[in-house]
């Protein structure tokens, strides 16, 4: 059941938000030992929240699609009187208030069912979390969800919740929505507010949204975007209703395919399927043209000192208590506390030019289409995956493609795109120029509604 399917049978009182909390909560106690997918958990006061949506819907109080609608967010997410560890042993404490997102979710009446695991202080794309156990992917046990939201990505995937919160820094939502077949948003920079989130890098980190289809994604946006005068970066352009009608079209619409750099070193079931929804979005009515695009090598090049620079900076105060990190976010951690100043401000400098850059693309096209990620799910514990281009870093092949936008600050969404030869998501990556998310979730619905995004059949561990 999608959670738009949820809402219309809660509006038409078939079921009840306990019931469906209920079933959220069995499935969790089921699942769970096996995913890891939640830190924390809350079942009762889960339950106490649904049944005050019950009786609020007997009043004729209506929130909107999320009311009633069991969800969660990644442990990186302030909940008022719940720790926030941010899947770390450096950072456990109790804050006094809600993160923005988190009082926009409860005004819009979810049921939030707990905290979320994920790659340690969001610096990683495997979720192998040392301290709360290493999150599995919901089509393979033995494969990673990406990360790092990837217990965000897991739980949706597997069915516990209708959608859950993420954060991407550098692919951190879209990289686990590949992975696990759903779909994956993070839209411009600034247009969700970060107030009350643990940060990694201030000037990359993107709160994002994960769910099952691109309406439910849409849905979950038009709940917690606004401006927030408690985040510096909120951005004041308004605000309009992303959700795409049952009846729409593409006509008209420029989708460019990059002729570099994205569809180079693919595996190969990845680029057929992606090709192939390039030409399906062709055959519904978008003028479908390829587009050569700035140099993202470099761009990626400049996102990665940027990372390094910022996550040190943010995470000194706690770089003395070596013995409480994985070693993996140790090792990234010395290597920005050893970078040069000069080579993060000219690195800023270079990001500047590269958004201007990069901003004449949209002279030629409404949006692009490209992979997301160019493999399948590793297996948990690789620390290599073979392409054409022979061995390469699980991280660096993970992040290729998604990096530059974090970067660019560009609107992205990562959606299913059929399966591999061996049964395992295809992510499709759309990216829009800022503040183009209306057109963003537009042309992934119709895609959806044709058919592409769909998975043909439910994750495994989901049919047991």
């Amino acid at each position: 059941m999608t959670l738009r399917e949820a809402a219309l049978a809660l509006q038409e009182r078939q079921l009840s938000s306990v019931e469906l909390t209920k079933s959220a909560i069995n499935r969790i106690d089921l699942m769970n030992p096996a995913l890891h997918a939640f830190i924390t958990l809350f079942p009762q006061t889960a339950l106490n929240r649904a049944a005050q949506a019950d009786r609020e819907r007997k009043e004729n109080v209506d929130r909107g699609p999320l009311h009633g609608i069991p969800v969660a967010v990644k442990d990186v997410f302030d909940m008022k009187g719940v720790r926030t560890t941010g899947g770390s042993k450096v950072i456990d404490y109790v804050p006094a208030e809600d993160a923005t997102v988190v009082e926009a979710l409860e005004a819009a009446g979810a049921v939030m069912m707990g905290k979320l695991n994920m790659h340690e202080l969001s610096y990683g794309i495997t979720s192998n979390n040392p301290h709360f156990g290493a999150v599995r992917n919901p089509w393979d046990s033995e494969r990673i969800p990406g990360g790092s939201s990837g217990g965000s990505a897991a739980a949706v995937a597997a069915d516990l919740v209708f959608a859950a919160l993420g954060t991407d820094t550098g692919g951190s939502v879209r990289v686990p929505a590949s992975y696990c077949g759903i779909v994956g948003f993070k839209p411009t920079f600034g247009r969700i507010s970060r107030f009350g989130v643990l940060p990694l890098a201030p000037s990359l980190d993107h709160v994002g949204v994960l769910a099952r289809n691109v309406r439910d994604t849409a849905a979950v946006f038009k709940a917690i975007v606004s401006y927030d005068p408690r985040d510096p970066a909120s951005s004041r352009h308004h605000v309009i209703d992303y959700t795409p009608q049952d009846s729409i079209s593409l006509q008209g619409l420029r989708v460019g395919f990059p002729e570099n750099f994205f569809f180079d070193g693919l595996d190969p079931d990845v680029e057929s399927a992606v090709r192939g929804a390039i030409a399906r979005a062709g055959t519904l009515g978008a003028d479908v043209k390829p587009v050569r695009l700035p140099d993202i090598a470099a761009i990626n090049a400049v996102g990665y000192i940027i990372l390094l620079a910022e996550a040190a900076a943010t995470l000194e105060p706690y770089a003395d208590d070596r013995g409480r990190f994985g070693s993996d976010v140790l090792t990234l951690l010395d290597q920005g506390r050893c970078l040069p100043a000069v080579d993060y401000v000219n690195a800023q400098r270079l990001r500047r030019r590269q958004q201007v850059e990069f901003a004449k693309v949209w002279s030629q096209v409404d949006c692009l289409i490209m992979p997301t990620t160019p493999n399948t799910a590793p297996r948990l514990g690789d620390e290599l995956v073979r392409l054409r281009e022979g061995d390469q870093d699980v991280r660096t092949v993970a992040t290729r493609l998604v990096r530059a936008f974090n970067v660019l600050g560009l609107p992205a969404l990562s959606m299913p795109c059929g399966l591999s030869s061996q049964g395992l998501p295809i992510g499709l990556q759309l990216v829009a120029a800022p503040f183009e998310e209306a057109t963003l979730l537009q042309l992934g619905a119709v895609l959806e509604d044709a058919g592409i995004g769909v998975p043909p059949i439910l994750p495994p561990l989901l049919v047991r």
